[in-house]
C-alpha cells in the first residue's frame, strides 16, 4: 500500500491549510499583544483576563445551559431511538426523515422560526387568540388561554438547543440500537428477564457508545453557541460563544477571543477525552 501514500497528500494538505494553521493563528493571538512602541510581545494577560468573575460567570452559565439542553435532548432521543430501532415499527423511515428533515434547512432560519412562534403577536397565540374568538362566537362561551410569554428568556434560549441539536442524539442512539445484537436480548428474556431487567442489564450499556456520542455531539455545539442565544435570548442572556464573538467584531480584542477560543477548546478535548475513557472503561456492558 506504500505506493498509493501519495493518495493521501492532498487530504494533508488540505488539513494543514484549514485545521492546522488557523489553530496555530488563533494560538498565536492569545499569547500575544501589541506594545505601545507597536511591538508584539508574548503575554498570558489574554488569559488571566479571563479568570475575572464576570467572565466566570459567563462560562458557567454556558456550560449549565448547555448542561440542560443536553439532558433534555437525551430525555426525549433515547425513548425514540428506540422505537425507530424497533424490529415491528413499520414506518421507521418515516419518522427518521422526519427527524433529518429539519437539518437541511439553515439554522439561521431554523432559529428565526421559533422567534415567530414565541414572541408576543406570535404564531402560538395568534391561535390561541383564534380559539378564544371562535369559543365565544359559535359555543357562546368565554374562553381564556395562557399566552406564550417566553421570548428572551432561559427557557426560549434551552428550547431552541434542543430543537436544534435534537437529532443529533437520536441519530448516533439509533444508528448503534438498530445493530444490536437481537439474539442477546432474546436470550435475556429466555432467562426469565422483564423488560425493565432487559433494558438495564442489556439495552441500555450496549448502546453507551451511542448515548456518549449523542452527548458529545449535543453538547459542544450547545456550549458555544451564539445564534440561538442572540436571537432568543436577546440581550440579556450572554454566552460564551458571543462573548467571543464580541471580541472579534465588536471589541476588536482579538487576543482575548482568541484566548477564549483556546479555553474552550481545552474544555471541550477534555470533555471528549473524558467521554473517550469512561466508554472504554465501560464498553462491553461491564457498567452493570
Amino acid at each position: 500500500m506504500k505506493q498509493y501514500r501519495w493518495l493521501a497528500y492532498p487530504y494533508a494538505v488540505w488539513m494543514i491549510i484549514f485545521i492546522v494553521v488557523p489553530l496555530m493563528l488563533v494560538l498565536f493571538f492569545s499569547v500575544t499583544a501589541k506594545a505601545p512602541d507597536g511591538s508584539i510581545v508574548l503575554t498570558l494577560e489574554n488569559f488571566k483576563k479571563f479568570w475575572e468573575p464576570m467572565y466566570i460567570n459567563v462560562l458557567i452559565r454556558s456550560v449549565l445551559l448547555a448542561v440542560y439542553s443536553t439532558v433534555i435532548c437525551l430525555v426525549l432521543g433515547y425513548p425514540l431511538a428506540l422505537i425507530l430501532a424497533g424490529r415491528d415499527f413499520k414506518r421507521k423511515n418515516i419518522l427518521v426523515m422526519l427527524a433529518v428533515i429539519p437539518m437541511w434547512m439553515n439554522f439561521l432560519l431554523r432559529t428565526y422560526s421559533w422567534m415567530t412562534l414565541l414572541e408576543k403577536n406570535g404564531t402560538i397565540n395568534a391561535f390561541f387568540g383564534t380559539l378564544e374568538r371562535l369559543a365565544a362566537t359559535y359555543l357562546n362561551m368565554e374562553l381564556t388561554l395562557p399566552r406564550v410569554n417566553i421570548l428572551y428568556t432561559e427557557t426560549a434560549v434551552i428550547l431552541g438547543m434542543v430543537y436544534n441539536f435534537l437529532p443529533f442524539m437520536i441519530l448516533p442512539i439509533y444508528s448503534v440500537v438498530s445493530k444490536l445484537d437481537r439474539s442477546l436480548i432474546e436470550a435475556a428474556q429466555d432467562l426469565g428477564g422483564n423488560n425493565l431487567v432487559v433494558f438495564k442489564r442489556v439495552i441500555f450499556p450496549l448502546s453507551l457508545p451511542g448515548v456518549l456520542s449523542g452527548i458529545t455531539m449535543v453538547f459542544m455545539p450547545a456550549v458555544t453557541t451564539f445564534v440561538i442565544s442572540r436571537l432568543l435570548g436577546g440581550a440579556q442572556f450572554m454566552l460564551i460563544g458571543n462573548l467571543i464573538e464580541r471580541q472579534f467584531l465588536f471589541s476588536n480584542d482579538w487576543g482575548f477571543g482568541s484566548a477564549l477560543s483556546i479555553i474552550m477548546l481545552l474544555l471541550i478535548l477534555l470533555s471528549m477525552g473524558f467521554m473517550s475513557r469512561y466508554e472504554k472503561e465501560n464498553s462491553g456492558g461491564g457498567l452493570w
